[in-house]
Formats: C-alpha cells, structure tokens, sequence
C-alpha cells in the first residue's frame, strides 16, 4: 500500500496543505513587512557586523 492511500483515508486530510500555505505566506509577509519597517541605522548597522573585527570568538581565548 503506498502512502497516498493512507493520506486517503484521512478525514479531513485537505485543510494540511492549506493551513501550512497560509503559516509561510503570513511568515514572509510580516518578514517582508519588518524588513521595510526597520530604521535604515539598524540595516546599516547589521550589515556591517562580520565586517567590524571587533568581537571576538570564544575559541581564540584558549
């Protein structure tokens, strides 16, 4: 029996592919929209933080 006939015989089984469509959508958008939303400082500000050298790592203090 292959697994689509298990999926089959679920009641209900359609509302899944709906419901995880409408978590990713409503995830990018509010991504999308705290993207827009946030202070060009802070992009700038983030955009430049591999770049500082002033954080140290852990490993280095052995």
């Amino acid at each position: 029996m292959k697994f689509i006939n298990y999926l089959e015989t679920i009641a209900g089984v359609g509302i899944y592919p709906l419901i995880s469509l409408l978590v990713f959508f409503i995830f990018f958008v509010l991504l999308t929209l705290y993207v827009i939303k946030a202070p060009k400082k802070y992009i700038d500000e983030a955009s430049h933080i591999p770049l500082d050298g002033t954080e140290t790592n852990s490993l280095t203090n052995l």
